[in-house]
């Protein structure tokens, strides 16, 4: 059936998409940290080994599709009770645990057996509330084959495993995966000794100012301490930070800068960058920020102003502030949009489309549509992103604590709140990293950190242990080959992805990134997932192709900051080369996104199928490049809404939203709408725009058929508002 109709329903279906996509990038330190083992850590045994099975469903679901590592291929029964898988692990060896990822036929009822020799079995585990999704259960003992034993099944089909997976303590044949180590090249370690600091700050701005789709990948890491005099100018893919535990450990008594004199002024596409966790004193008294996706600025303290244009003024096109404190006033200027989270700023000195705030002490008040302020007293749930930093001479992950109805930043009254982590505790990944290297590392129980660099995965990274944090310096980025997912996250508590990129393969994958698998329902309110400075690229480094980018299956979810993009520049785009249908699909209850930029999608940016489900600032551009009006035809709908939220939701609350239209293939393209949602006393919206850009293409409407044409402003880009819905 067409998508562009299709609803999933909220119970378990028959069949769906693996559990969730999960990718991480990370960055480099040129300091060497002591390598340390993982102790006791659980090793896959079970992938690749003989496998057979009770019975087969007739579509081809053979056993081995359960232990083959791979979340697209499944084992299914016939559909009766009883039924059973084992795998044959060649000897005998301890067993710690099982996980069994089920499709949407499960067992309601079924027993882990164990056995040295394949005849007589002993029960290591047995249940009756089985409850589907991705279920680990402890085991002991010694055994050479271990068996799903069915007893109930939970539907009406037979019983169907993505994988079964058996861990244990190994059978010596290969090493265990270390912890921590040698963060390679591109982390530049600094402190205020390093002679011709300067000298390498320019280098490597040297190597990325204008290196939009280039390949260089780059973390510049200070001790605490303080550097005078410096300028440290941040091009493409490029991160400072901080290695205090606080943003005043750490103070630059100069400039943290992002100009746009690379693009003549224009700073819409300064994307793919930040800094974090630093103390700036800037030399003007103003540090200028000219930028726009994908460009983080976190946990900063800027002890001046802020300006957020290039020189020039000229354009800039949206960014992101969070967890910052910025003692002047922010300059907003030329910015067309952008979203502040949980800071304290000295003042805002203007709006132009969308400036929206949450938890920020001395943010404007609303004035949605003149001035265009929305502001939010408080955020309702956030946690901050990870970062790496030093415990005296000791390198660790800091995991700052949930917070909820969050206000002003999370260390202004001293050492934040949250779980610090070795990075021994880490595997470090490394460019040519193998993906099955990646998942044994997960499997033993490690974290992740990607190092600065690009990496190709020919299978899904599988996150499927609670807490797990995946960390990406230097804006790492993840290439999925042969059309696979390039991470999935189980349905589990508390599951970390922060600060890497996620660039489509040339071989369509069906999703990029998946939370939660299909029909997930576990509770995570305590403990949820959180998706953060996590970007998705279509096409522009390369012809690349995805069908769905991001898909939210798990409930409670957070994704805060994330930039979905299909590539309207660059190479490898065109309406069929880089084809990409939907940005993000939200099927979990509960979930918020706080800063959600996703644009240019051939159907569908944003569907939401979930109960509860709140956006706090949005930004949108549909495809510039649909050929003509029945290209982007939704049935008897002129174009497709670039936020739908689907008719059998009953709750969901949005505010700051805009979605802007530059058809310049063909500029009579009409869209009946930007929004679309069911009129139902729960949806609500607030402080809502559509834009014509220049009269390329245009708006009938705003949200359904609710507010002003864009036609009669024609080439101004004078937005059309709604104040609120319904």
């Amino acid at each position: 059936m067409p998508l562009a109709t299709w609803s999933p329903p909220r119970g378990r279906v028959r069949s769906g998409l693996a559990s969730a996509v999960v990718t991480a990038l990370a960055a480099t330190l040129l300091a060497v940290v002591p390598a340390t083992a993982a102790h006791a850590a659980p090793v896959l045994l079970s992938q690749g080994k003989p496998v057979t099975a009770s019975s087969q469903e007739h579509n081809g679901t053979a056993a081995a599709g359960a232990v083959d590592g791979d979340l697209g291929t499944r084992w299914s029964s016939a559909a009766s009770d009883g039924q059973w898988l084992q795998v044959d692990l060649g000897s005998s060896v301890p067993l710690g645990q099982v996980v069994l990822r089920w499709e949407a036929a499960y067992a309601k009822a079924y027993r882990i057996e164990l056995s040295t020799d394949g005849t007589t079995w002993s029960t290591a585990y047995s249940t009756t509330t089985g409850a589907g999704g991705t279920e680990s259960v402890p085991v002991s003992g010694s055994a050479r084959y271990v068996r799903m034993q069915g007893v109930t099944r939970a539907t009406g089909y037979g019983y169907s495993l993505w994988e079964f997976q058996v861990y244990g303590a190994g059978d010596g044949s290969g090493p265990t995966l270390p912890g921590g180590g040698d963060l390679g090249p591109d982390v530049h370690v600094i402190d205020p000794s390093t002679p011709n600091i300067q000298g390498r700050l320019d280098e490597v701005f040297r190597q990325q100012e204008s290196a939009q789709f280039g390949t260089g990948r780059h973390a510049f890491l200070l001790k605490p301490g303080t550097y005078n005099n410096l300028n440290a100018q941040i091009g493409f893919y490029t991160q400072i930070a901080g290695l205090g535990l606080r943003p005043d450990d750490t103070t630059i008594n100069g400039d943290v800068t992002v100009d746009a004199g690379w693009f003549n002024g224009n700073a819409t596409q300064n994307f793919w960058r930040g800094a974090e966790n630093l103390a700036v004193a800037p030399v003007s008294g103003t540090n200028r920020w000219a930028v726009s996706q994908a460009s983080s600025f976190r946990r900063m303290h800027v002890k001046g102003g802020l300006n957020l244009a290039p020189d020039g003024y000229g354009w800039a096109s949206g960014g992101y502030i969070a967890d910052s404190k910025i003692d002047g006033q922010v300059g907003n200027y030329s910015q067309q949009q952008w979203y502040t989270r949980d800071s304290t700023i000295g003042g805002w000195s203007n709006s132009v489309w969308n400036q929206t705030f949450s938890g920020v002490e001395g943010a404007p008040a609303t004035g949605f549509p003149e001035p265009r302020y929305t502001t939010l007293d408080a955020t309702p749930v956030s946690r901050e992103k990870p970062f790496l930093y030093l415990d005296g001479s000791e390198y660790k992950v800091f995991a700052p604590a949930k917070r909820t109805n969050a206000r002003g930043t999370t260390w202004a009254n001293g050492t934040p709140q949250g779980e610090s982590i070795p990075l021994s505790k880490f595997y470090v990944v490394k460019p040519g990293a193998a993906a099955a290297t990646i998942n044994q590392a997960l499997a033993q129980g490690l974290h992740l950190l990607f190092t600065p660099g690009i990496y190709h995965v020919d299978r899904t990274i599988d996150v499927d242990r609670a807490n797990t944090i995946v960390l990406g310096l230097g804006l790492a980025t993840i290439i999925p080959d042969n059309g696979v997912t390039a991470m999935k996250v189980a349905d589990v508590d508390g599951v970390r992805l922060a600060g890497f990129l996620i660039d489509a393969g040339r071989v369509n994958s069906p999703t990029l990134l998946e939370i939660g698998p299909q029909g997930a329902g576990a509770d995570h309110a305590a403990n949820p997932t959180t998706v953060q400075d996590v970007y998705v690229r279509i096409g522009g480094a390369g012809a690349g192709k995805a069908t769905t980018s991001v898909v939210v299956n798990s409930d409670d979810a957070i994704i805060d900051h994330s930039w979905v993009w299909r590539a309207d520049h660059g190479e490898g785009v065109g309406w069929e080369t880089n084809r990409a249908d939907y940005g993000v699909r939200v099927n979990g209850d509960d979930v918020l996104a706080t800063g959600l930029f996703v644009e240019h999608f051939n159907k569908y940016d944003v569907e939401w199928f979930g109960e509860r489900g709140r956006t706090i600032f949005y930004q949108n551009e549909k495809a510039y490049d649909a050929p003509n009006q029945a290209a982007i035809q939704n049935g008897a709908t002129k174009g497709f809404a670039a936020y739908r939220v689907d008719d059998s939701v009953t709750a969901h609350e949005a505010w700051g939203l805009g979605s802007y239209c530059n058809y310049n293939v063909d500029p009579g393209i009409r869209q009946d709408h930007g929004f679309k949602a069911p009129v139902k006393p729960g949806v609500k919206f607030h402080s809502l725009l559509t834009v014509s850009l220049g009269g390329n293409g245009h708006y009938e409407h705003v949200i359904n058929d609710t507010g002003a044409s864009t036609v009669p402003a024609g080439t101004s880009t004078v937005p059309s508002t709604v104040v609120s819905y319904p």
